[in-house]
């Protein structure tokens, strides 16, 4: 592969797709091409703005998208990342990689390798922290026969990238595995924070937390998680669905898993209403109080 003369599609192009693609375009690579299935609707002027923003091409479909790709990203919803791949395959030419980066159970990555096998050369790709403010220098971790070849490209683009082992599905299943505690604790945090708001003792409750994690700011730690929730709450539901799944292909019952799913979507719905958006960077205090009125409506 030729370094940045290198051909990168993107197929999804929300928050992950924007901050991958233009960390790669800063980085040199000319020829990058998007693609969202919400372009031709009102919601994709958005999505469009920041492509030509960044620099990068938009695509009038995603067959044109994919058009001589060397390198295919995939960054859908969780739901829709093996009916992506579906749209895509007829589209396929030349063997591209075709980079898995979407918060999906082992097994769902498995039956997206095994669709685009002879199509394709399929990574799973892991991303092992928020996308912002890292982008593409965020850490990814690669799986699939095909992952150390690809290595040497992505560190070519200064991308942080490591190698969990040939299988696919080895990456996904360390990331949703992960997400159990990640995700979790978010769902947690508000559930307390929320009591805490209502009851009046929010400080007190974030001051005494300290007693047992002295190293931690549970205030800021609050606004923080609650925050993404409200940012991110549905799309971290539909992640949450993908890491019951993995559990019970380990044989784990998901018990704590299914209520952060509730939790996750509940505020992220929540997070769409403008009285609460409008709060979110103005610290706990106002951010509590207009979720907790936002909630006590739909209850």
């Amino acid at each position: 592969m030729n370094g940045r003369s290198q051909r990168i599609c993107f197929i999804g192009f929300g928050e992950a797709g924007q901050a991958i693609a233009g960390g790669l375009h800063d980085e040199g690579v000319s020829q990058i091409a998007v693609w969202d299935i919400l372009f031709p609707e009102s919601a994709g002027a958005k999505l469009k703005q920041a492509a030509n923003e960044i620099g990068v091409r938009i695509a009038s479909s995603a067959a044109d998208a994919l058009l001589g790709a060397d390198i295919v990203i995939a960054a859908v919803t969780a739901a829709s990342s093996f009916e992506a791949a579906q749209q895509a395959a007829p589209h396929l030419a030349g063997n591209p990689y075709y980079l898995d980066v979407n918060s999906v159970s082992p097994g769902r990555k498995r039956d997206t390798d095994a669709l685009l096998a002879g199509k394709a050369r399929y990574v799973d790709v892991a991303i092992l922290s928020p996308i912002l403010p890292a982008g593409h220098k965020s850490p990814l971790l690669l799986a699939g026969p095909h992952a150390e070849e690809i290595k040497p490209a992505l560190d070519g683009f200064n991308m942080k990238v490591s190698v969990a082992g040939p299988k696919t599905g080895a990456a996904a299943a360390i990331k949703m595995v992960r997400s159990v505690m990640i995700k979790g604790i978010e769902a947690v945090t508000l559930e307390c924070f929320l009591a805490a708001a209502r009851a009046g003792v929010v400080e007190e409750v974030a001051a005494s937390l300290k007693n047992n994690y002295p190293t931690l700011d549970w205030g800021k730690i609050a606004e923080y998680n609650i925050e993404r929730m409200a940012s991110h709450g549905i799309r971290r539901a539909a992640e949450m669905e993908e890491v019951a799944d993995t559990l019970r292909e380990l044989g784990v019952e998901p018990l704590m898993t299914a209520a952060t799913v509730k939790r996750q979507r509940e505020m992220g719905e929540i997070g769409k209403q403008d009285q609460v958006r409008g709060t979110l960077d103005q610290g706990r205090g106002k951010m509590l109080n207009a979720i907790s009125a936002a909630a006590k409506d739909r209850h």
